[in-house]
This record gives structure tokens, sequence and C-alpha cells, in this order.
């Protein structure tokens, strides 16, 4: 009889504690991931089977501007053998043509001309993440912590397969 009592209790537990931290709100905690997940939303104009780095701001590209361009190039460095797996999207919100100057700091970085109202917020303050299906998944604040980005992405290309 004990043994029955036991093993009722082991299967109801689950169903007892799980309603308790629904009924008083209970949170796991902070999060382990630095930047802000979205809803997915597939997004066009960017290449499926690659992690996009996506930035918007205008042709003129003031040091702001140039500051995210470089954090995006360097993210991508920092991905070693799986740079290869991210791209890097400079959305060009005026349709201008980027100074001849900053042309060789871009080297590699792709640009577009679409509207930032696929993505959430004023879109220039952020640099976005699309997965490799194409869907925007997350967004970073204004001038985010590398560092924790690196880990980000580098949590992310590790739980997703290489493309064959």
């Amino acid at each position: 009889m004990r043994k029955i009592v036991l093993i009722g209790l082991v299967c109801a537990a689950p169903l007892v504690l799980g309603t308790l931290a629904y009924v008083f709100r209970w949170s796991p905690g902070e999060t382990s991931n630095y930047g802000e997940l979205l809803p997915p939303r597939p997004v066009s104009g960017v290449e499926r089977g690659k992690w996009a780095l996506v930035v918007f701001d205008s042709a003129a590209c003031d040091a702001y501007c140039e500051r995210k361009l470089y954090t995006i190039r360097q993210l991508r460095r920092a991905m070693g053998k799986d740079m290869d797996r991210v791209e890097r999207l400079w959305v060009l919100t005026d349709g201008g043509r980027p100074r001849a100057e900053i042309l060789p700091g871009i080297e590699g970085t792709r640009l577009a001309a679409f509207a930032p109202g696929e993505f959430p917020g004023n879109a220039r303050d952020h640099i976005y993440l699309v997965d490799p299906q194409g869907n925007l998944m997350m967004r970073f604040p204004r001038d985010p912590e590398p560092s924790k980005m690196i880990k980000d992405l580098e949590r992310l290309l590790k739980y997703t397969p290489r493309p064959r």
C-alpha cells in the first residue's frame, strides 16, 4: 500500500508544483540571453541559410553608425571557424550611397534598401539578428556590450546545424 501512495505522490508532484508556480506567478529568474527575444516574423531581403546581423542607418553614416558597423564586423570575426555562417547587412534608410572613405571598413557587408517597418522599435537604435530561415528573432540595445553579444551568437551557432 505504501508503494502505491508513493507512486501517486511522485506522479502528482509535477502537476501540483506547476499549478502552485502558476498561481503564485513564480519566475525562474533572469534569462541567459543578452539580446531581447522578439516574436519570430519573416523578413524579406535576407539571405537564407545564414544568421544575419542587421543595422539600419542613412548612407551619410555618422559616428554612431560607424560604431554599429564596426561592432557587427568584429562580432562576425569573433565567431572564428563559424564566421561564414554569419552575414552582415546594412539597410540604407535614405536610398543614398555610402561615403567612399567608409567602404574599406564595411567590405563584405551587404547593402540593402527596404523599409524598417518589418523591425520593431526605432530600427536605427538596434542591431537585429535574423535566423537562417529568414525570421527576425532578436535585437540588441543601443550601444551594446559586444562580449555579451558574442555569447548569444556562439550559443545560437552551437545549437543550430551547419548548412549542407
